[in-house]
């Protein structure tokens, strides 16, 4: 149990690269880089052989071999030759009895080490047997080189040897390797899924962007063939000249909103105080509530509440969000919206009620989603993009609702002083 402390903390040091990789690539769109590799594999070298496990002054043993060995599976050659290079130099400063024999069971573990990392990244069937193969080699190659080179050592610390520093050997090799390749594929499926996602958005805003714009074309082209016949009177072709307009205005409305989504403005951003911008907007969509035979109510509860966005996105979020509910009980025989303002600790929070058509669970999972529509004649990219512009303001959005029984959407967004 004497060097039960010593041995922990060389496995732990062993187990620096996945940890350091666990956090360094939790959140990143890809994985690992050689250059990753090579720098903590030369500090988890430098860590284990400043503090080593040692019975005799000047005989020293740490992971060196499970980290020379992992740095060349992952890292390459080029990782191997920067480790080696560590290695010699730090063993040469710390000098010792054991020097000459830790140069010849490293140039042995060099060259293992080089062949079995190249069996390892060709041959991926068998890499359990060859991580299992490294492992007893590097535990026995030490033993065999000590034996015949410090013979006396050997045989009064022969229960340490044969017992502890093979065990140590095998278990880092086995741990670290396993434990890191998990990780790997772990992300290399994540990466996968992400592309996989992102071609199906593609995929889905192509078919949505094609639709779309082709319905306005399609009625362009019909009443530009009407233009051409000559009976048609003065009156008819203004008609028609002026509903060929409105669909090629549509059109550019179409495109506008998939260009914000594309490429949203959250460069100009500015103290805005939003009691007062919710209630310039509801005089401006008030017009349009009236058309709809729609009610429109606006409480708060506090004067000045300061958010920090931009003026004109801001905007367009709430713009969407009421008309969203103005058109949702525009069938109503009364229609209403309702908008409370208040304030939650450092959030501002902004409910917006309606009592129209509401919605099922099903539809509101894929409110937000850049090709779903709630409306026979939308596009779904206003709320697309009402919540990206929460999102990029680190605010959110909780809806509540039920078929037939109308909605409520919870705006949070954070203030500011």
């Amino acid at each position: 149990m004497l060097y039960v402390k010593d041995i922990l903390l060389q496995l732990l040091f062993a187990l620096t690269p996945f940890v350091l990789y666990t956090i360094y690539y939790r959140d990143k769109a890809v994985n690992y880089s050689k250059q990753f590799i090579t720098i903590t594999c030369m500090i988890c070298l430098f860590m284990s052989m400043t503090f080593p496990v040692s019975v005799q002054n000047g005989i020293i043993f740490d992971i060196r071999y499970v980290i020379m060995f992992f740095g060349m599976v992952y890292g390459g050659i080029t990782t191997g030759v920067f480790l080696l290079v560590e290695f010699l130099t730090y063993r040469l400063l710390i000098g010792g009895q054991g020097l000459f024999s830790a140069i010849i069971i490293l140039s042995i573990t060099f060259t293992l080490s080089t062949l079995l990392s190249i069996l390892y990244r060709r041959r991926s069937e068998y890499r359990k047997l060859i991580t299992f193969i490294a492992g007893i080699c590097f535990s026995i190659i030490p033993i065999g080189t000590m034996y015949a080179t410090e013979y006396q050592y050997m045989i009064q610390h022969l229960k340490f040897n044969i017992l502890v520093m093979p065990v140590q050997n095998f278990l880092g090799i086995w741990i670290l390797i396993s434990l890191f390749n998990k990780a790997v594929s772990d992300k290399e499926l994540y990466l996968r899924y992400l592309q996989s996602e992102k071609s199906e958005t593609i995929a889905h805003v192509a078919a949505s962007l094609a639709h779309e714009v082709r319905n306005p074309l399609t009625a362009v082209m019909g009443f530009l063939k009407l233009l051409k016949d000559d009976s048609i009177t003065r009156e008819k072709s203004q008609k028609y000249i002026e509903i060929c307009l409105e669909e090629i205005k549509r059109t550019e409305v179409i495109l506008s909103e998939y260009l914000s989504i594309a490429k949203p403005n959250h460069s100009m951003v500015e103290k805005i105080e939003l009691v007062q911008q919710i209630y310039s907007i509801v005089d401006i969509i008030t017009p349009y509530a009236n058309m709809n035979n729609v009610t429109l109510e606006i409480q708060h509860l506090e004067d000045k509440l300061y958010v920090s966005a931009n003026p004109t996105e801001i905007k367009q979020l709430f713009i969407n969000f009421i008309k969203n509910a103005i058109e949702a009980c525009s069938v109503q025989a009364t229609g209403s919206v309702s908008i409370h303002i208040e304030r939650q600790s450092n959030l501002a929070k902004i409910i917006i009620n309606d009592n129209g058509v509401g919605m099922s669970s099903e539809q509101m999972e894929r409110l937000g989603s850049i090709y779903f529509s709630t409306k026979s004649k939308g596009t779904g990219l206003g709320l697309t993009l009402s919540y990206q512009l929460i999102r990029s303001m680190n605010g959110e959005v909780t809806v509540r609702s039920k078929s037939g029984e109308g909605t409520e959407f919870i705006l949070s967004i954070p203030l500011t002083d």
